[in-house]
């Protein structure tokens, strides 16, 4: 099934244009890197999947139908910045999951906190960075979506952190689903993708699945993403 489809999609923002005459489509049962450098349109689609900002042109489609409450209900949404209230317990956010979302799976997430020896008692302004980024991916990844959308999950955590985060991402969605992971670090999320999509300043460069990248290139993700992106 077409989880995601983008027809002549483009964003401006005055007179920068973030997305350019977008053509994408991305099929559920897989896991999709979204790649490019800083700037180059990655939050900008990822915004308008989840209806924080609407398109100056074209059109983008979730599950068939436009991005509005229907699609909301499906869509598991981790942003890039912090987005939880800091003075908050483990317990409190999971109430808060469980009485906002009807797909959320507090035995998931509970599992998945005691693997991690994360207490419900502990304050989120209390945690280093890396632990609020697994609280926040727990949450994100513990609702029985159809499309996960996580904007640069593993960006400024230790690596033991970026592990764990790409061991859950894989363990966590079901086979109907869709992942796309939007990320810079190429090498660290390579072995756990699909497919990749590279953009550039708001233009689809490539979109294929990771054996035909190395298969045509000889290279990985990450050797072809710095040649087609060298400065």
């Amino acid at each position: 099934m077409n989880m995601l489809e983008c027809h002549g999609l483009t964003k401006c923002y005055g007179k920068v244009t973030a997305l350019d005459n977008l053509d994408l489509t991305l099929e559920s049962g897989r896991i999709v890197g979204l790649l490019g450098p800083n700037g180059s349109g990655k939050t900008t689609l990822i915004k308008l999947a989840t209806r924080l900002i609407q398109p100056t042109k074209g059109s983008i489609m979730i599950a068939g139908q436009l991005p509005g409450h229907a699609t909301k209900a499906i869509t598991s949404y981790l942003p890039d910045r912090e987005y939880l209230p800091n003075d908050l317990r483990v317990k409190s956010l999971l109430g808060l999951y469980r009485d906002f979302y009807r797909d959320f799976n507090e035995k998931k997430a509970l599992d998945m906190l005691e693997s991690l020896d994360i207490s419900e008692r502990m304050e989120l302004k209390k945690m280093s960075k890396g632990t609020k980024e697994k609280v926040r991916l727990i949450l994100t990844m513990s609702r029985d979506a159809k499309i996960y959308l996580l904007d640069e999950p593993i960006a400024g955590v230790d690596p033991a952190a970026r592990d764990y985060i790409l061991r859950t991402i894989i363990q966590n969605y079901s086979e109907d689903a869709l992942v796309i992971i939007s990320t810079h670090l190429i090498a660290d999320v390579e072995a756990v993708l699909d497919e990749a999509v590279f953009i550039r300043q708001g233009k689809l460069i490539l979109h294929q699945t990771v054996d035909e990248i190395r298969q045509e290139t000889g290279k990985s993700v990450d050797e072809h993403f710095r040649e087609v992106f060298r400065c």
